[in-house]
């Protein structure tokens, strides 16, 4: 059984991962099957999501970041209804302190920080007094202009230095490390090459310590490697989640929650077998 601690409670689940589904509240995120709203979150829970990850800013390629008035209209109502429905544990997509503290005071869960608290000088302070779980994600720049910093000497060096960097910021600011994950930022300023390596490594990073998200689901990476529209790569993203998890992950962030809950019960099945 796969265990991991949140502020007040310990969630588990008998697969080999947990599943996180993602919700995008805009109109701006890369495929249209992530943006919605709580019709979206409740279909998601019903799949058998372990996990939300509910989001208000883009962070696809090109986009802008948005403001905190803008993240917390579209956040807080979702959150109040979800939480009317579920008591699924939340994930929130923010690099903004008042932000999370606002979604957390509705019942938000874990902080999916994808600047590793870097962009709020106060996120990380507040996370340790809060016990809040932090998801700490590499990447270079703002999205709006990542994909021009692609260039790495060692990608797995590089990913896995700055993960430890931020490792050591989190638990000075007194986040727990049994509360910390780690995502290497499939697609955030990396090439098809660095996007690669990272995957097929991906068990060893920071030496297997801090349990590993992996955010893979239909990104471009998929789309070079197959020839697929956006439309077209969950096959692709399956079999990637898949590699994934048998090499380390614990989380998969998905849009097809019924694909990846499906995909990892057959996994189990067979990892469970006997000889």
């Amino acid at each position: 059984m796969l265990e991991f601690k949140l502020k007040d409670r310990t969630i588990s689940t008998e697969r080999n991962a947990f599943v996180a589904g993602i919700v995008n509240v805009n109109n701006d995120s890369f495929w249209k099957g992530s943006r919605g709203g709580f019709s979206l979150a409740k279909r998601l829970i019903l799949e058998k999501a372990d996990i939300l990850d509910i989001g208000a800013e883009s962070s696809r390629p090109g986009s802008k970041y948005i403001s905190e008035k803008d993240e917390l209209k579209a956040l807080i109502p979702l959150i109040r209804k979800i939480r009317k429905f579920s008591d699924i544990p939340i994930s929130v997509d923010t690099r903004k302190k008042n932000v999370f503290e606002a979604c957390m005071q509705e019942g938000a869960d874990i902080l999916n920080d994808i600047s590793a608290l870097e962009d709020d000088s106060q996120m990380a302070r507040y996370a340790g007094n809060e016990k809040i779980p932090v998801i700490l994600m590499h990447k270079r720049k703002n999205p709006d202009i990542m994909q021009k910093y692609t260039e790495y000497e060692d990608v797995f060096k590089e990913v896995e230095d700055y993960l430890y960097s931020r490792i050591q910021y989190a638990v000075e600011n007194g986040i727990d490390e049994d509360k910390i994950i780690i995502d290497p930022g499939i697609c955030f300023a990396k090439d098809l090459h660095a996007n690669l390596v990272l995957i097929k490594n991906c068990g060893r990073l920071c030496s297997g310590k801090y349990p590993l998200m992996m955010a893979l689901s239909r990104k471009s990476f998929l789309g070079l490697l197959t020839g697929k529209t956006v439309d077209k790569r969950l096959v692709g993203t399956v079999s990637a989640n898949l590699y994934s998890v048998i090499n380390g992950a614990k989380f998969v962030r998905v849009h097809d929650v019924k694909e990846a809950v499906d995909s990892l019960d057959v996994l189990k099945g067979i990892l469970n077998a006997g000889s």
